[in-house]
């Protein structure tokens, strides 16, 4: 199939499916079960967009209990029932590139990824104060991807936590994020992420073991979080790395929810792996960007980042997020989505200005289109194509790419 064929392919569904009639939306089962909630009580147009009531639920450790009961006894306070869900994604991807053998023949002449995802989450309330989300790998061999343990202490205004985790390619983020701009590889509105991502963009999502520290006020949140970069549970102690996370979450401006922030990954570490020495170095910063609201009653988010990975030293342990000796790795986006059809169909459109920080040709432009058609508020289809450009951009690799993807939680 050619590309051309596949973005009318992919807009043709679309276009039969805005005609269709509306269909009773269900939650994000695992927490929706427990709290007896829709979807659209903690998303902003979708899953996984958080909104403010969204943010709250993370922040006080998934703990919140609707009408779900719970079994209680000193120091007990646990849901009666193990809650759960099944996520999945299915993608087809395409360039039009030239190269016929390898990774990039293969994307050149259309792959289907099935599943590209499919993991287990299980997740809600411990006991008081105290939750957990738990992420087993289906596709990969039944694997603890994810997992963390929020402890939370409400101190008068601000809530206090503690979050343990470990994570096979979430970043040091993983431990607590509540913004959509990226700055967690999951969160984020597109699924083209390096495109639309500058923290995406500079690589800060990979295998992590840590634990957040956590201040949070309803005007934002700062966060703590010494790390290594591996989720082997057989981790030595020695130095960590260090991420440091604030955001301002004012007060909303009319009908608009804003957040801005920073995030810094920074320090050497030393620890050994399974009886293996292993040191890393960690240095780049990023700023973010996020106002979610209304134009015409129609919901439209946009999302405005900005990150740069410092360039390594030659004769020194290279910084894990920058291998080249020459300069930083830069990227700035900006991507917005608009609910044309709320609930049901949108779109949205991104732009990426980025240089890889090589000596000479280190441009590596992006301009990206999206389009997300609910069937129901946890059954997605997502149609992204990129067009590339700048320095980097190769004929063997091609300058568009096109993702068709059908997202799936039970």
């Amino acid at each position: 199939m050619t590309l051309k064929k596949t973005m009318l392919v992919g807009a043709s569904c679309l276009s039969l499916m805005a005609l269709s009639s509306p269909q009773e939306a269900s939650a994000m089962p695992v927490y929706a079960r427990q709290t007896g909630q829709s979807c659209s009580a903690c998303h902003f147009q979708r899953f996984p967009l958080l909104n403010a009531y969204g943010r709250s639920f993370k922040v006080n450790g998934y703990t919140t209990v609707g009408a779900q009961g719970t079994i209680d006894d000193v120091n007990l306070s646990t849901p009666k029932i193990l809650n759960a869900t099944l996520l999945s994604k299915f993608r087809y991807q395409k360039r039009n590139g030239d190269a016929t053998t390898g990774a990039a023949g293969d994307l050149n002449a259309g792959e289907f990824q099935s599943p590209d995802e499919a993991t287990l989450y299980v997740g809600g309330k411990v006991a008081k104060n105290i939750g957990f989300q738990a992420e087993i790998g289906l596709n990969g061999g039944a694997d603890l991807i994810g997992f963390k343990v929020p402890f939370v202490f409400p101190a008068n205004d601000f809530t206090l936590s503690a979050v343990p985790f470990f994570t096979d390619a979430q970043g040091a983020a993983y431990g607590f994020e509540l913004l959509n701009t990226g700055a967690l590889r999951f969160s984020r509105a597109f699924e083209h992420r390096t495109e639309t991502s500058a923290q995406q963009y500079i690589g800060t999502a990979e295998a992590t073991t840590g634990v957040a520290l956590v201040a949070h006020h309803k005007y934002g949140y700062l966060s703590y979080t010494p790390y290594v970069e591996s989720k082997d549970l057989a981790i030595s102690s020695g130095s960590f790395l260090s991420y440091i996370r604030g955001v301002v979450t004012p007060e909303k401006v009319g009908d608009w929810d804003l957040a801005a922030g920073f995030q810094i990954w920074t320090g050497d570490s030393n620890y050994t792996v399974s009886g293996v020495p292993t040191t890393n170095r960690a240095d780049a910063w990023a700023v973010d960007a996020q106002a979610q609201g209304k134009v015409s009653n129609m919901p439209l988010g946009v999302y405005v980042t900005y990150g740069s990975a410092g360039k390594s030293v030659a004769g020194q342990v290279a910084n894990s997020y920058n291998s080249g000796t020459v300069d930083s790795k830069t990227a700035f986006t900006i991507a917005t989505e608009l609910g044309v059809l709320p609930n049901r169909l949108s779109v949205g459109a991104a732009y990426r200005s980025a240089n890889k920080g090589t000596a000479v040709a280190d441009a590596e432009d992006a301009f990206t289109l999206g389009a997300n058609y609910q069937f129901a508020k946890n059954l997605v289809l997502q149609v992204n194509h990129s067009f590339y450009s700048g320095d980097l951009t190769t004929a063997a690799a091609g300058d568009q790419q096109t993702t068709v993807m059908f997202y799936s939680a039970f």
